[in-house]
């Protein structure tokens, strides 16, 4: 596939090919999806909008399939051993807070996490410090934002009963060693969650050769529809934990006194399920696996590369992190100390239909610790383009003479 025959699957680029196109660089906040997805998602509201499982008919038989064919994709995507490792989620958020409410962390126990962390891997622990007592403590990064690996050594001990930690960060593209902390948090007997949010998009992952205990990432980020996502589990560990909601479809029986869950996934999927939404995610894993993770790294980098080189000829921005884009994903985080990254914004928005994202990314933390207002954040996709690039940059170079 080439880049043209890409762009061309995406409804948004390929209505807007012929007028002046809008670039959209937020990838890292959510992806745009392709046809098949959209079709996808269509074809179960038009020809068996019903239950899985509940409905004992032709169209709950459809829908039951197809919610298993969706689970068995999702785990050879991730490289899971059973298809019972699987809990369909919301998003990345919920899978977090399922493990954080659902782990039977107690008084004492210490949680580990870096000092890049998205609010949705922050705030859990935060509220649980306060309700249980248990201890958050933050591994901080090198002065170049990349991951500390002797002192997260120095930080673990005994007492560490969970390391939970963005694979991937949202704010500056760069990624753990993963397999080397999750062998040395597995020495010490803690286990470990990886927040996979912004790498599931980018890089293959698999979850038994990494030996990981929990994976959380959405499908709105990986070209599939909002409101779903993905908590991987090793399954021993699944069912020793307590579900984070119950009710509907959790249970194998009841009477009013007691009742008896079923094995994982089913008990940490209560209610009524988003089956477009889960159907739609697996026609989104299917479409990147087509694309194939070689041409997603090499486009992005390329892109990447040409913006970082370009952005530091202009002095009066400076990038977060690394200055190899090689350390920075798809990511080009930056900022201007003359002028506010939202105003950066909204020019590149209303005089050349460039999206971007400003603000802090919801890593509040990490911007109010340096006394940073805020950044602008340039995200990559493999349907971005270096003609994008050299338009986005054009419209910087613009705004950098005003400064």
């Amino acid at each position: 596939m080439n880049i043209n025959e890409i762009r061309n699957d995406f409804p948004l680029l390929r209505e807007n090919a012929a007028k002046k196109p809008l670039i959209y660089f937020d990838n890292a906040c959510q992806s745009l999806r392709p046809q098949s997805v959209i079709n996808a998602i269509v074809e179960y509201y038009e020809k068996y909008p019903v239950c899985a499982s509940r409905s004992n008919h032709k169209l709950g038989e459809i829908v039951t399939q197809k919610i298993g064919e969706a689970r068995k994709i999702v785990t050879d995507f991730i490289g899971a051993k059973r298809k019972e490792e699987i809990i369909f989620t919301r998003n990345t958020t919920e899978g977090i807070n399922l493990v954080a409410h659902s782990l039977r962390l107690k008084n004492g126990d210490i949680v580990l996490t870096t000092d890049k962390e998205h609010n949705s891997n922050l705030i859990p622990w935060q509220i649980l410090a306060k309700e249980k007592g248990i201890v958050h403590k933050i591994v901080p990064s090198k002065e170049d934002n990349t991951f500390d690996l002797e002192k997260f050594k120095e930080m673990m001990n005994g007492q560490v009963k969970l390391v939970s930690m963005a694979c991937t960060s949202n704010l500056d593209g760069t990624t753990l060693p993963a397999k080397e902390v999750i062998q040395i948090a597995h020495g010490y007997g803690a286990k470990v969650l990886l927040d996979a949010a912004q790498t599931m998009p980018h890089r293959k992952m698999n979850v038994a050769e990494l030996d990981v205990d929990f994976v959380a990432f959405s499908g709105h980020k990986i070209l599939g529809p909002s409101g779903t996502g993905v908590l991987y589990g090793k399954y021993n560990i699944l069912e020793g934990m307590a579900p984070f909601l119950t009710g509907g479809e959790t249970v194998k029986n009841s009477t009013y006194a007691a009742h008896e869950l079923l094995p994982p996934p089913e008990k940490f999927e209560a209610g009524l399920q988003n089956y477009a939404g889960i159907i739609g995610m697996a026609e989104a894993i299917k479409y990147i696996e087509n694309v194939g993770f070689e041409l997603i790294a090499k486009q992005e980098y390329e892109i990447n590369k040409f913006i970082t080189e370009e952005i530091e000829k202009m002095p009066a921005f400076k990038i977060i992190g690394p200055k190899d884009p090689s350390l920075r994903g798809s990511i080009v985080s930056f900022y201007c100390e003359k002028m506010d990254s939202h105003r950066i914004s909204l020019i590149l928005d209303e005089t050349n239909s460039i999206m971007i994202r400003s603000g802090q990314h919801c890593v509040h933390s990490w911007f109010n610790a340096r006394g940073i207002k805020n950044s602008a954040r340039v995200s990559l996709s493999f349907y971005n383009t270096m003609d994008e690039a050299k338009v986005f940059i054009g419209a910087l170079n613009k705004i950098n003479k005003l400064l």
